[in-house]
């Protein structure tokens, strides 16, 4: 198992990369950096390229309907090449609230959009033949009586480093993780339940495995939480920094009817606490929706407590398959607590 973090992007991204070139002495194998409605993510990347010399740096997430496919997958080669083989391509479908409401773009068919520009990427970063693609959303070259009539099929200029840089996708819904159990390098779960893992996504991720071309090797899973170790109620208090994020999610990243983090939270049992937190953060009543997050919950999909009883997390998240723990270390010492966890996983 290795160990990864988030970029923390919503404060001062420069004072969050300085501690990751802490880090990475420590142990970090990979950062990933959220892109959202803030700052895009490749700019930070090619930021923590120049800063650092062995960890990987992964996209978490490029949003599919922001970008073309040829510009994700030269985004990524650059990358790559920037940091000597060491990008990891996150992709996912974000939500029509960001998508629609901050690019202006239609959500439409995303499972069909994911898997081909998951094979567009592929196709220019393999460099075999000049680009051509035939999908039911993107059609290279463009056809004639869609323009000028004057496009032709293209190679990239440049070699890239590697012909296939790695592919993590982000998914929640049954048909998504499953697509993603099929095509995709690594899967990027969130609120991620070791323990019910296998009852809300178990069949999805099997019935993607049997599609899966063998030579994809095995899915990797990137998961984890905060990550504090220590005795009392001091220790306990730092959970409470989570809560607000879930209720976000689970309350405000969508409608009713329509939010896909509202629904995870549902499959995993707490029906009743979905409907009141987003009743609540719909009404704008923030602090009483973070409230509501179930304790249960809290506790579950972070690392959170006395040593003996973080090392049992670790080992739950193992036991579920994850292969990269992504952990956000909190406390005086975050290098120590990252040098600590690198210790028992490796």
């Amino acid at each position: 198992m290795r160990i990864s973090t988030p970029l923390q992007y919503a404060g001062d991204p420069k004072q969050a990369v300085d501690q990751v070139a802490e880090l990475e002495k420590a142990g970090l194998d990979t950062v990933w950096v959220a892109e959202a409605y803030g700052f895009d993510s490749p700019t930070l990347m090619g930021y923590i390229a120049a800063r650092t010399e062995r960890v990987h740096i992964g996209a978490a997430i490029l949003p599919l309907y922001s970008r073309t496919p040829t510009l994700i997958a030269q985004t990524a080669a650059g990358l790559d090449y920037l940091s000597d083989g060491r990008a990891v391509l996150g992709l996912g479908a974000s939500g029509p609230q960001v998508i629609e409401g901050w690019h202006g773009v239609p959500y439409d068919r995303p499972l069909t959009r994911t898997r081909e520009i998951v094979e567009i990427c592929r196709k220019i970063w393999a460099r075999e033949e000049r680009l051509t693609h035939e999908g039911k959303v993107f059609t290279l070259p463009l056809p004639p009586e869609q323009g000028t009539g004057l496009g032709k099929p293209l190679k990239i200029i440049n070699h890239p480093v590697r012909s296939e840089v790695p592919i993590y996708l982000a998914s929640l819904g049954e048909k998504n993780v499953a697509l993603t159990a099929e095509i995709a390098d690594g899967w990027l779960p969130i609120f991620f339940i070791p323990e019910k893992a296998g009852e809300v996504w178990g069949d999805s991720l099997a019935a993607g495995r049997a599609k899966r071309d063998p030579a994809l090797g095995e899915l990797e899973i990137s998961a984890g939480g905060l990550l504090a170790i220590g005795e009392g109620p001091e220790t306990k208090k730092v959970l409470d920094l989570v809560r607000p994020q879930i209720a976000l999610y689970v309350g405000g990243m969508g409608a009713k009817g329509k939010n896909f983090y509202n629904t995870l939270a549902r499959r995993y049992g707490y029906e009743e606490a979905a409907d009141r937190i987003q009743d609540l953060y719909l009404d704008g009543k923030k602090d009483e929706a973070a409230a509501a997050v179930p304790d249960e919950m809290v506790e579950l999909t972070n690392l959170v407590g006395p040593e003996s009883y973080v090392r049992e997390r670790v080992e739950a998240f193992r036991a579920a398959g994850v292969t990269q723990l992504n952990v956000t270390p909190v406390g005086q010492d975050p290098v120590a607590l990252i040098e600590k966890v690198k210790s028992w996983v490796s």
